[in-house]
């Protein structure tokens, strides 16, 4: 069987809340038959086992909400604590109101839901139950005084006996119940640090990935020069000084690249370049690619806000857009149309080919593994830009394109690489 997911600190909880209603309801239970068989209090048994019997269905129902539904939202939890303090208030309606000795309980409720809920939810329960409150001081079923004789205390013997009762109960159940409360949020805390940081890592392998795949990428053409010139060199014959040059050329290319996959390791945001304006650095990165692949015919036209914003590019960034312009040069080499605009806050790019475009099983599937518009693609580099994309904020879309072709349209915010300064 597969793991359970494990429980939400507001399932815990709730949890929690539902076992101190029991024990409350037994405590007040325990009160009542007291108040009734020992001190002889006339109070309404009744209407007093029905809130009770109504106490104890909440609490059954509760349970099985907890064992055979989802999540626990912020809204619930709040209600199943609001739903506490109007149980409690008719209870303290029917028993003398706010004379009544236990009504310091109010707080308990309040103390749970600023430990577990947020401020706002906090605010909420105050004014309930200081509505509540200020309600029983004037409307309440009045209880009778118990008359001196009745054992060693008098009325208000009972009364301040019924105090330090209530206020020992109160300070258990909330120091008890508030370290739990208290200990489960620290475990969320703990739980959201973690999962920061396995965030944090799996940025940094997927940049890593980008940056090997846009090598990948960028190792091809020399590789392809070295072994057409190997192809066409005879064994019996001495290379010649062109071969010679244009061999070590492209091998120092290969060390040039891996050497900034290697540097870029390290740091991957160190390492990104210095500050440039956008639409000198999209120029820039156009004419690079150019260089790399100069057999593919590419229509370019840039446009946008003047001046154009200036920010700093990592170089993730720029590996992720140069293996979207890969894809499309690797499906039609022959048409490859990049089209960009920006403003101030962010940049629209669209890059379009003219290859088989996207087959009916694939639609839906941006930015999954094995998605690609070359027919003998494996998807992984057009899956790492979208991704690294994502990182910054941006996304991406997969349209088919007119005439035939795909077109991957970029969107990526500016607010995290741009740089305010006056110019």
């Amino acid at each position: 069987m597969p793991p359970q997911p494990s429980p939400s600190s507001n399932a815990i909880n709730l949890r929690r809340l539902n076992g101190l209603r029991l024990i409350v309801l037994a405590a007040e239970v325990l009160v009542v038959w007291l108040a009734v068989t020992r001190w002889l209090l006339p109070l309404p048994v009744r209407a007093l086992a029905a809130l009770f019997l109504a106490a104890a269905a909440a609490s059954v129902l509760t349970a099985i909400r907890l064992r055979f539904a989802g999540e626990v939202g912020d809204r619930e939890l709040f209600a199943q604590l609001a739903l506490e303090v109007l149980a409690f208030t008719v209870l303290l309606y029917l028993t003398g109101g706010a004379s009544n000795p236990f009504a310091p309980f109010y707080l308990l409720p309040l103390v749970l839901t600023a430990m577990a809920l947020p401020g706002g939810y906090a605010w909420a329960m105050i004014g309930l139950t200081v509505l509540c409150y200020s309600l029983l001081v004037r409307w309440y079923l009045p209880l009778a005084e118990v008359h001196a004789g009745h054992g060693d205390h008098g009325g208000t013997g009972l009364h301040d006996l019924g105090m330090w009762t209530g206020f020992v109960f109160s300070a258990l159940l909330i120091g008890g119940f508030a370290v739990r409360m208290g200990r489960s949020v620290r475990e969320r805390d703990r739980r959201i640090a973690r999962l920061h940081e396995q965030q944090l890592q799996q940025e940094h392998l997927l940049a890593l990935g980008t940056l090997a795949t846009g090598a990948a990428h960028e190792l091809g053409t020399p590789l392809a020069t070295l072994a057409v010139v190997l192809k066409d060199t005879d064994t019996a014959e001495p290379l010649g000084a062109a071969r010679l040059t244009l061999l070590r050329e492209q091998v120092a290319r290969c060390r040039a690249i891996l050497g900034s996959l290697t540097a870029s390791a390290g740091a991957l945001r160190a390492e990104s370049g210095q500050a440039t304006d956008l639409d000198d650095w999209l120029r820039r990165l156009l004419e690079r690619w150019q260089r790399d692949r100069p057999g593919v015919q590419l229509e370019a036209a840039l446009d946008g806000s003047r001046p154009a914003p200036r920010l700093v590019a990592e170089q993730t960034l720029e590996h992720a857009i140069i293996n979207v312009l890969n894809n499309a040069a690797d499906a039609s080499p022959q048409a490859v149309r990049v089209r960009a605009h920006w403003t101030r806050d962010e940049l629209m790019l669209e890059v379009c080919d003219r290859g088989g475009g996207l087959a009916p099983e694939l639609h839906g599937r941006i930015g999954t593994a094995g998605l690609t518009t070359k027919e003998d693609g494996l998807g992984l580099g057009l899956f790492l830009s979208l991704h690294t994309l994502r990182r910054f904020g941006g996304e991406a879309q997969l349209a088919e394109r007119d005439g035939g072709g795909t077109c991957c349209r970029l969107r990526l915010p500016l607010a995290h690489l741009r740089i305010d300064d006056e110019r």
